[in-house]
């Protein structure tokens, strides 16, 4: 006996990544369902071998439905997740809405998989921020044997973390520089991301941070440890698919960079590419498609008493946001629902 399983937001991209990895992992499916706005009705998406034509997500009923992977962000989460949820179905939910709710678990499997157990209070568990999962991936067995006092992270992340129109837009603004002809101005972006850098993700708040750059703070501290102290520059780049993060973490102890290589070989969900050579590392364009988050260049920090540095890289629309969903689901199965 499987789950009853609806993904709604099933034609974006993050959706239709998530109908992949349920069907990759061989998730435990007795029967699924496609949900989109009616706009987007009766657009078929695969799963696996299967395609399903999408229903209309404002009249579908949730009763009888065990899990709801959401991927429709916040204004549209906050009408539909709370009809899912007082029908029974758990809600999975991707976007920001209640990422910082005291009453919902904000869960990273390999980090707090024991938090899904408080799913029980809204019938709602939370996926954090694409640039946080990664990090915290990494940031966990490392305080388990150290202690973290502080991290310092600078963010290079990819355009599909913008949607589909943040991919168009480097795709057409880059075929623009090789034909001058064609003018195409910043509309997602707040300016041009082809060949550029731009050092801005979401809207400033008062003390002159992002709110991406927020977001890496205050999940940090929910997921890992509220005791961390946290700061982040958050930058978009040119890049289709893929975050990079360089990640400078101050320990309370002393942690040889060789003892963290090997936690890290033996940490689940890390693969540990760090020849000091050149190619010897991950890039972004390497890790897509995988379920690893990828960690080079791991090297003490001279500067501090324990420090060290690393080079963390994940597929955003994976690991930061369908593949982990997919796993609160797996998870959650294996620890309370039980089915399959």
């Amino acid at each position: 006996m499987g789950y009853k399983v609806v993904v709604v937001g099933a034609t974006g991209n993050v959706g239709r990544e998530m109908l992949n990895i349920l069907a990759e992992r061989q998730f435990p499916v007795d029967e699924i369902t496609a949900l989109a706005s009616r706009r987007s009705l009766g657009t078929e998406v695969s799963f696996g071998d299967k395609t399903l034509k999408t229903k209309d997500l404002d009249t579908f009923d949730f009763t009888g439905w065990d899990i709801a992977l959401f991927a429709i962000g916040s204004d549209a989460t906050k009408t539909y997740a709370p009809k899912a949820a007082a029908a029974g179905c758990v809600v999975i939910d991707n976007s920001s809405l209640y990422r910082y709710d005291p009453d919902i678990p904000l869960v990273v499997p390999e980090v707090n998989p024991e938090a899904v157990e408080g799913y029980a209070k809204r019938n709602i568990i939370a996926n954090p921020n694409c640039s946080t999962a990664q990090m915290v991936v990494a940031l966990k067995p490392l305080h388990d044997r150290a202690r973290i006092k502080r991290v310092v992270v600078s963010t290079y992340q990819s355009v599909s973390g913008a949607g589909k129109e943040g991919m168009d837009e480097l795709w057409e603004q880059t075929k623009a520089v090789y034909n001058p002809t064609k003018d195409v101005p910043a509309k997602k972006f707040q300016k041009e991301i082809a060949f550029n850098v731009i050092p801005h993700i979401d809207v400033f708040m008062e003390d002159g941070s992002t709110k991406e750059e927020w977001k890496m703070v205050v999940e940090t501290k929910k997921i890992v440890d509220p005791s961390i102290k946290v700061t982040a520059t958050c930058v978009r780049v040119p890049v289709f698919v893929g975050h990079a993060e360089s990640i400078n973490i101050e320990f309370e102890e002393f942690l040889d960079e060789d003892e963290a290589r090997d936690i890290l070989r033996e940490a689940p969900g890390i693969m540990v590419i760090d020849k000091r050579e050149p190619g010897g590392y991950v890039t972004p364009k390497e890790c897509v498609g995988d379920f690893a988050t990828f960690i080079s260049r791991i090297r003490q920090d001279s500067t501090i008493e324990n420090g060290l540095n690393l080079w963390c890289v994940s597929d955003n629309l994976r690991k930061g946001a369908a593949l982990n969903a997919v796993q609160i689901a797996e998870t959650l199965g294996n620890r309370v629902l039980k089915k399959g």
